[in-house]
């Protein structure tokens, strides 16, 4: 709404205030637009024809028109314009990349999901990122001028510019390199965040933290990072390190920042080369067969195998003594285990919750396995794309639109 109001002067917030009420309104007539913003009827109704005489607003067919009409006359109703543009939402993980298009409400478009070589250097890297965002572009049959905002989530710390720090392996240059300034020109807003805090904007937007304000959501397939949100808010840190994974290369009991896929592995295999786990038995014969499957080890242990309910145990005890960090420094009320691994995880979560008390004074957060599988990344840009269509692109949009036809 400010930028609606900045571009056509202080007389015209009631369009902004119009159409900051259509995004949550899908369909609605004039007399719910009075209610919902408190502007008088014909400034409403006003507002409403402004907008509508820039394509930004539409008007539906009346009831008449549509068969529901019974009696009297048909109030007009109004929704916004389906033509106003696209978003992009980017996980761009260390081994993988997902491209969504979208509508700016709730409609995806285009959507794919791939495989990245993490030994990519950096160039080719960058490379790949935008030319599968074309891809995805034009598939959605959508002109680059009609992009409205781009979210891409990216697996390091990123300052409020989209830039990563300097890595002591390169690894943060690596995952993020120089995406901010490669899609500057993209869309009117172009944003770059770390993975686990768009993580947390999906778990607060569709997940299971949406009538919560304090949390954390933990990505743990691939490594160990916190999306932590504290009084509603996501919390960012000077140069977006907040949440960072390798802190717990130095917590014992934990002793690296890698997730719960590596640690699976590595108990699974531990467990049958010391003899624990006899090697004719179901979790034997899943090593012998060589690289270890994390989500067929939890398979056994949600099945009762002992061997893989003991494995399940022992990496449960690195998850609990994950969340008492967490929940001594944040002090959230959940902590979501987050990523493809949250799919079959709940045998870890079981352990966890149990052995979670010793480990913390305060009292232990609500541990739960997201909903939003190896997506929730996408999810997260996505939500944040939206939001920066609603919040800056379109309202910069109409107030084009509203200068050109005044």
């Amino acid at each position: 709404m400010a930028e609606v109001s900045a571009g056509l002067g202080t007389g015209r917030a009631s369009v902004g205030a119009v159409l900051d009420f259509a995004w949550t309104a899908s369909e609605f007539t004039a007399t719910e637009a009075m209610a919902g913003t408190s502007l008088t009827r014909s400034t409403a109704i006003d507002a409403i024809d402004t907008l509508v005489g820039a394509e930004v607003l539409r008007e539906l067919p009346n009831a008449r028109a549509t068969g529901d009409y019974r009696a009297g006359r048909p109030a007009r109703r109004f929704a916004l314009s389906p033509d106003l543009g696209v978003v992009i939402g980017v996980d761009a993980g260390d081994t993988h990349l997902a491209v969504t298009v979208a509508d700016p409400l709730d409609r995806t478009l285009v959507h794919h999901r791939t495989e990245l070589d993490p030994t990519q250097s950096a160039e080719a890297r960058r490379a790949t990122i935008v030319e599968r965002m074309k891809a995805a572009r034009s598939e959605a049959g959508v002109d680059a001028d009609h992009v409205l905002a781009v979210c891409v989530g990216v697996a390091a710390p990123v300052d409020r510019d989209g830039i990563s720090p300097p890595h002591p392996q390169g690894f943060w240059e690596r995952t993020n390199p120089g995406l901010a300034a490669a899609l500057h020109d993209w869309a009117p807003v172009v944003e770059v965040k770390n993975d686990a805090q768009l993580a947390a904007i999906a778990e607060g937007t569709l997940g299971a933290a949406q009538d919560c304000r304090d949390y954390v959501a933990l990505l743990a397939s691939e490594r160990f990072g916190g999306g932590v949100v504290v009084d509603g808010h996501v919390l960012h840190g000077a140069h977006g390190g907040v949440g960072e994974g390798v802190v717990f290369d130095h917590i014992v009991g934990v002793g690296s920042a890698f997730g719960l896929r590596y640690a699976l592995q590595d108990q699974a295999r531990a467990a049958v080369e010391s003899g624990e786990a006899a090697t004719d038995g179901s979790l034997g014969r899943l090593v012998a067969d060589g690289p270890v499957e994390p989500r067929l080890v939890l398979t056994l242990a949600a099945s009762g195998d002992p061997d893989a309910l003991r494995v399940a145990e022992r990496v449960g005890a690195t998850v609990a003594r994950v969340v008492g960090v967490l929940g001594s420094m944040y002090d959230p009320a959940r902590v979501i285990v987050c990523g493809a691994v949250a799919e079959s995880v709940e045998p870890v979560l079981a352990a966890a919750r149990r052995i979670l008390p010793a480990e913390l004074h305060l009292p232990a957060p609500e541990i739960l396995a997201s909903s939003l599988g190896a997506e929730v990344v996408s999810v997260g840009a996505v939500a944040t794309a939206r939001r920066a269509a609603r919040e800056h692109a379109v309202p910069l949009l109409a107030a084009r639109r509203l200068r050109t036809t005044a």
